[in-house]
């Protein structure tokens, strides 16, 4: 039998399928999935399947060109509906927040638990030695940091800095912006060194710790702990949950190398860095929360009371959402 003939009996024995398949591909494509009823939709990957199969059988007996290539076209777009997401954006941004994003910070409490250890540990240290010598604050603070903060300024200079809106050049404004992209590059770097077993991870947000604790022993060293502390909680305490977030999503990925178990190395890590990366994600929207409560509400309000009810309160909200959002109902 000629290639001309084979290829005709072949079509004439399945055309039909192929047609059908090709009708309600065109109608998802027109007016998407929801326009298909539910028989088309059940008959959807039967079809799909069946069409497959005509594109094997006619690879292999090596049919027309032209043929293999309206199935492979055919199929290609068949797959884009039956393998298609069903959720809407809206639906899979809601699915995220609601349940993907908790439930991986979750799991990896231990690694948010070592993160804020480790940058809790650098505040320490750093506090106490300069509470020693204000000598130990230059070691820790750059200078674009501390913006004329430092153990050489007088008091009533320190406070004004605490004051919404600042105090002109170097003044609040210009540290509040050098905080947030100092903080936002500690948590980037963070996760993204997190492959290399965990170290320069670790060492970061001890780096970060020793900052914090740097310019705080300096305000209440001068008897400015409580209006240090308003200051700092209104946006510090979503902005430095952010940075132990991609901390803990960094050091789950230094896990995985690590301690790869009975999977490849390479295997581990791919797997775990998918999971890491939720949790990195979830301090993007705190780091923004951070930037509008150090842009607008530090700016805005004085009262250090406010500040810190303010501060605590949404860190308070953050941490109950992401312990019970997301659970299995009974």
């Amino acid at each position: 039998m000629s290639e001309g003939l084979k290829s005709a009996v072949f079509r004439r024995e399945r055309e039909a399928t192929w047609r059908r398949l090709q009708s309600l591909v065109r109608k998802a494509e027109e007016k998407g999935l929801r326009a298909l009823t539910t028989e088309e939709l059940i008959a959807l990957p039967q079809l799909y399947r069946a069409t497959l199969a005509s594109l094997s059988v006619a690879r292999d007996v090596s049919l027309d060109a032209s043929l293999i290539a309206y199935l492979e076209n055919l199929s290609l777009r068949a797959h884009l509906f039956v393998y298609a997401v069903r959720e809407t954006f809206g639906q899979a941004v809601n699915g995220f927040f609601g349940e993907t994003l908790p439930r991986a910070v979750r799991a990896a409490v231990a690694h948010v638990v070592l993160a804020g250890a480790a940058l809790a540990l650098g505040a320490t240290v750093a506090y106490a030695l300069v509470m020693g010598s204000d000598e130990w604050f230059y070691a820790f603070v750059p200078e674009h940091l501390a913006g004329g903060r430092t153990p050489d300024a007088d008091v009533e200079h320190l406070r004004s800095t605490l004051a919404g809106g600042g105090g002109g050049e170097g003044g609040l404004a210009i540290y509040a912006t050098s905080l947030f992209v100092h903080n936002a590059g500690i948590g980037l770097f963070a996760f993204a060194l997190g492959f290399a077993a965990g170290v320069p991870t670790l060492a970061l947000l001890f780096y970060n710790g020793a900052v914090l604790g740097a310019f705080i022993a300096l305000f209440v060293s001068r008897g400015l702990g409580a209006e240090m502390a308003g200051w700092l909680t209104i946006h510090g305490a979503t902005e430095l949950f952010a940075v132990i977030l991609c901390g803990a999503a960094g050091l789950m990925v230094a896990g995985a190398a690590l301690f790869p178990g009975d999977r490849r190395r390479l295997d581990a890590m791919a797997e775990t860095g998918h999971q890491a990366a939720v949790v990195a994600a979830g301090a993007v929207p705190l780091f923004f929360a951070a930037g509008l409560l150090e842009g607008f509400g530090r700016q805005l309000i004085e009262d250090t009371g406010t500040r810190l009810a303010i501060g605590l309160g949404i860190f308070g909200l953050t941490i109950t959402y992401l312990a019970l959002a997301g659970r299995e109902r009974r």
